[in-house]
Formats: C-alpha cells, structure tokens, sequence
C-alpha cells in the first residue's frame, strides 16, 4: 500500500500523507462479523476520567477478528482485504470450504483469491497458522500466542513481525519487535509472515481535525500551566521544570520510570529485555 500526498490548498495540507488504500478490494465491511462498539471517552464504570484525552471522534463499529485460527484442516479462501479503523492492519476476509466466513489480520502479500490454513498439517507459507513446533527456524511470524488456546497476543500492529530464533524442549524462543527475547509454549500457535499495511508509520496527521476524528483531544504541556494545575506549571517565561525528573500532573514520576513489577512471573520467559540487558535467571 502506497502513501498519497495532496495538493497545498491550505497550510495544513502541505506536509498532509495517508494511505492511497490499493491494496482495499472491498469497501462495506461483512455484517454477520460487526459488533456494536460503545464509546466511554477514556471514563470509568464511575464516570471518571481514568484515561485522558479520549473522546469525540466518528462513529465505529468493531470488527470480529479470529485470533484463534482453530479452524483445522479446513482451506479457506481470501475473499476481500478490507480497512478495519480500530487497528493499524488491514484485515482479510476468508470463507472456509463449508461456508463459515472470519476475519483474519492481513499479511503482507496476501491477494485475493489465495487459500490459507490453520491446524499442525498446514503448510508454513504466508498466511497460514499452525503451532510453533512446526514453524521452520528463522521463518517471520506475527499474531502469537502467548498461552495455548487463547489467541494471538503478540506481534498485529502494522508492518511488525517476531523471528523464531529457536526450539528447545517445551519453548521456542522468539525475537519481537521491540527486540526482546523471549520464550514462547511450543504448542502456541501464530501466523507466518509480516503484518501488512507496513508504510502506516509514515503517515503525517497533517492538522488537528484528523486527530480529533480518531477520537484523540488535545494535550497540553505541563509547562505552560499554572502551579495548581501542574508540577510543572508556573515560573517567569519559559522556567525549567524545577524538579529532579518529570511529572504526571499528580506528582508521580514519568518519563523513563521503570513501572514492570520486579518479581512478574512472566519475567522467567524473558531471556533479553529490549534495552539488551540480559536478565538474571
């Protein structure tokens, strides 16, 4: 998929980028895999804000991804690509031999009309989702499990992939993204290739309105607030922040402070964080 640019007509189109959606076959999403998708605008069940600067933005409706992929042994059919607005990929629209219709996310160089598989016996080739035991060694892969049956967890935003590093005994060991290492249940299944819709990460916003139309408000910098309303607010001109390090608007460290729980159980399958510290054991 290609970015498009547009003609300056007015200042906040000069440097405007988005996507020229080619790879789009299908423009109405299927009905019988739409869910209602309630808006809360970052409040909780007590109405209070517990995520700022959420609201507004169009209307949506969610689409039903299967993350699963427990559909063994059945080829299914790619039927469209479709623009899905609650994530960065595109998705895929397949229907099963015996009529069942699923969205999946959609990898790069996947096209219409292609068959993929679920299940051991499937063949490792783009699009096809199978246990990582039978995943060849340095093979891409993205839509991870993390625990056997629950669904792909790891690695569906646009353009992202983990390479499978290696097996041994009940792990396979995996290189995500962010450069981490990390070992995954060997029965854990995902989803050979790349996440498509790579060039997302290039788009330029370009002016205010867009924003607002992804349900995102403004954000205003500490610094140019008040005492009262910030720990960084107040001062003659343009102070300093006047602390050892930055702040939430509560007092709480932000920006760099490590919030990972020193004892998480999970810390065990961590053979590398991403700043390439090796963890002890």
């Amino acid at each position: 998929m290609g970015i498009k640019t547009y003609n300056p007509y007015t200042p906040s189109r000069r440097h405007m980028t988005g996507s020229d959606f080619s790879e789009i076959t299908k423009t109405t999403p299927e009905k019988s895999l739409l869910a209602s998708k309630k808006k809360n605008a970052g409040r909780n069940s007590q109405g209070k804000i517990t995520v700022r600067h959420k609201g507004g933005g169009n209307r949506q409706k969610y689409r039903i991804i299967d993350f699963k992929r427990f559909k063994d042994g059945i080829p299914a059919t790619v039927k469209a690509i479709e623009y899905d607005p609650n994530r960065s990929a595109n998705i895929a629209l397949i229907c099963y031999a015996d009529g069942l219709k699923s969205y999946i996310i959609a990898p790069e160089g996947l096209k219409v009309g292609m068959t993929v598989m679920n299940g051991p016996e499937a063949e490792a080739r783009t699009g096809n989702c199978l246990p990582l035991e039978n995943v060849p060694i340095g093979a891409l892969v993205h839509n991870i499990e993390l625990h056997p049956g629950k669904g792909g967890q790891m690695v569906r935003s646009a353009g992202n992939s983990a390479q499978l590093m290696a097996k041994e005994g009940k792990y396979a060991t995996l290189r995500l993204p962010s450069g981490e290492m990390r070992m995954v249940p060997i029965n854990c299944r995902a989803t050979i290739g790349v996440v498509g819709n790579g060039e997302h990460s290039l788009i330029n916003i370009g002016k205010a309105g867009r924003k607002r139309h992804m349900g995102i408000r403004p954000t205003v910098r500490g610094s140019v607030m008040n005492p009262n309303d910030h720990p960084h607010g107040g001062g003659e001109g343009r102070a300093p922040i006047g602390r050892p390090g930055p702040c939430t608007p509560w007092g709480k460290p932000a920006l760099g402070l490590k919030t990972r729980k020193k004892n998480k159980q999970s810390n065990k399958y961590i053979i590398r964080r991403r700043d390439g510290r090796q963890l002890s054991k």
